[in-house]
């Protein structure tokens, strides 16, 4: 890079600066980008920072619909990260390491099959996470931090959730597993959730204290107004006794 008396050059990986000289020193601008490598079929060059590539505001980060068949090298103040409509195929543990302040990851629609059982676990400030329509058959072990959980549309069966996955998450708001192939209520349920969606797995029984307490019938569930159990084989009559606490009866067959 050409320069003349006032200006002075500086090239660090791949990416030449001008930095004006002061008494004859050149004054060095530090670069701070993270580098990522995408997809061979995607129209980018490996070595491109991620914020060209994505688009980075503030602490959101967007990287939808790029071809990506891997999760980018994130800056380290990131809080929201968007990569829907790409070819990620797996989660890996140190994907999201170190990332005390990533507070939503929204992975919608990739080909994602495998995630590491403790890719979200080191995440301190963790809300809200959407892996809405992969091919996922086992749910991860997640923070008790959570209040928004989506992994609609995936491969999700009998043993895909670990036992009392979500009874810590004291936080927890939205629980939405819809088109899996779950054959049960994942029980216990906090008591802050509002909206639990399980439309067309493959539920056929429900106990009566699914939902209450059947040993203490003072005991009433205002939080959770929205209980989507329709295209299931279950008969939701049979079961009066398990609705006594609800604020509004679940959605779903009733004959």
């Amino acid at each position: 890079m050409p320069r003349d008396k006032k200006w002075g050059s500086k090239c660090q990986f791949g990416t030449c600066l001008q930095t004006p000289e002061s008494s004859g020193k050149k004054n060095i601008l530090p670069l701070t980008f993270s580098y990522l490598i995408p997809s061979s079929s995607g129209p980018y060059s490996p070595g491109m920072p991620t914020c060209l590539l994505c688009t980075c505001l503030g602490g959101s980060v967007y990287c939808d619909d790029l071809k990506l068949d891997s999760v980018p090298p994130l800056p380290k103040d990131t809080t929201h990260f968007y990569a829907r409509y790409n070819r990620i195929t797996k989660i890996n543990k140190s994907d999201f390491a170190f990332m005390n302040k990533l507070k939503r990851i929204d992975l919608t629609e990739n080909e994602i099959t495998s995630i590491d059982e403790r890719a979200f676990l080191g995440l301190p400030e963790l809300e809200e996470l959407v892996i809405r329509e992969n091919h996922i058959s086992q749910l991860p072990a997640l923070p008790e931090t959570m209040s928004l959980i989506d992994a609609s549309h995936n491969n999700i069966g009998s043993k895909g959730i670990h036992n009392e996955a979500f009874k810590d998450m004291t936080s927890l708001l939205y629980l939405y597993l819809t088109d899996n192939h779950i054959d049960y209520i994942p029980v216990p349920l906090p008591d802050s959730l509002r909206s639990l969606h399980l439309q067309r797995n493959n539920i056929q029984m429900m106990h009566g204290d699914t939902f209450c307490n059947l040993k203490d019938f003072n005991y009433i569930r205002n939080a959770l107004e929205d209980i989507r159990l329709d295209g299931n084989p279950i008969n939701l009559s049979r079961t009066p006794q398990a609705y006594i606490c609800l604020p509004r009866i679940p959605i779903g067959d009733l004959i």
